[in-house]
């Protein structure tokens, strides 16, 4: 009998990173007992850069460059990634075969004394590295100031802790895998903030071609989160975006099967906001995306983001 090859998990080497391998590699074990796997921890150029504070580049991919290069070179065979950080253009000879069901998809808000937004202070300091989060938070609290943060969730919430900021603000799944779900002061609904693209959804990365390690992953798939990652990843290739720029993007599932998906275009003072939305079936999520790009488009969002940029 021939032995079973041993399937091999690449990540970034980040605590949350490893978290987020953790949940792909226990389903897989648990669909599939008789295979063995084991993760391998990869540094990429975004991790190089965040490690000393240094200020992350408007480029594509600089958190899964390296880890794509491994699954290229076969030195892994699954990746998993943070959606939000993969550029919406996939390199030849990879696939996203799997999408598994997303985590909630919100900001939230983790302030030292557990204060909500509109209870914080005037004038009051609140770290992100995020223009998108940047637009938002100023369009609904024009008299606070913001200040640049870096690093992992750790490495913020300590800087919180030690009182250079009154609040942060950072992904709630992120917070929920790293058990930190108990700092949360509040949870931002879409109404206030609209995540990132991909946002609490996590995509697992294999060769294209590769028959055994597709039927493995398979399973893992979630077709509504899937689907709604589509459409919000269809907004940021034809706006021509990144995580860099002030753009936003979710969508829900809705009760009769569609999807609703809104999406934002901001200044990073947050003087200017730009929104649309649209709905479709799941089979159009692409569609909806580009549709929802043209009208931020008709409404003026490429020129505000070619004043960001």
């Amino acid at each position: 009998m021939t032995a079973l090859r041993k399937i091999r998990v690449g990540t970034r080497r980040g605590r949350l990173a490893m978290a987020q391998a953790d949940i792909v590699l226990s389903a897989l074990r648990k669909r599939w007992p008789e295979r063995e796997f084991e993760t391998a921890g990869i540094t990429t150029s975004g991790d190089r850069l965040s490690a000393i504070g240094a200020p992350l580049p408007e480029g594509k991919g600089i958190f899964v460059k390296e880890i794509e290069q491994a699954l290229l070179e076969n030195s892994i065979d699954i990746a998993v990634h943070s959606m939000k950080d993969l550029p919406t253009e996939t390199p030849k000879g990879l696939r996203i075969a799997a999408t598994p069901k997303r985590a909630r998809a919100n900001d939230a808000l983790v302030s030292r004394h557990g204060e909500t937004l509109s209870a914080l202070k005037r004038s009051g300091v609140v770290g992100t590295g995020s223009m998108r989060r940047s637009a938002q938070l100023l369009a609904a609290r024009p008299d606070l100031r913001v200040a640049d943060i870096r690093g992992n969730v750790d490495t913020r919430v300590k800087k919180l802790d030690e009182g250079l900021y009154d609040a942060i603000i950072l992904a709630h799944a992120g917070l929920e895998r790293m058990m930190l779900g108990e700092r949360i002061s509040e949870i931002f609904p879409v109404d206030v903030m609209i995540p990132a693209a991909g946002q609490g959804a996590l995509g697992v990365e294999i060769r294209a071609g590769d028959g055994e390690v597709e039927e493995l992953v398979r399973a893992l798939n979630d077709e509504a989160t899937a689907a709604c990652v589509e459409a919000e990843r269809s907004v940021l290739k034809s706006l021509g975006g990144g995580c860099a720029n002030p753009i936003a993007a979710v969508a829900e599932m809705q009760a009769d099967g569609t999807i609703l998906l809104r999406a934002l275009v901001g200044s990073r003072d947050g003087k200017t906001i730009v929104k649309a939305q649209g709905a479709g079936t799941m089979k159009d999520a692409e569609a909806v995306g580009v549709k929802v790009a043209r009208e931020l488009l008709s409404r003026g969002a490429g020129e505000l983001l070619d004043k960001e940029r």
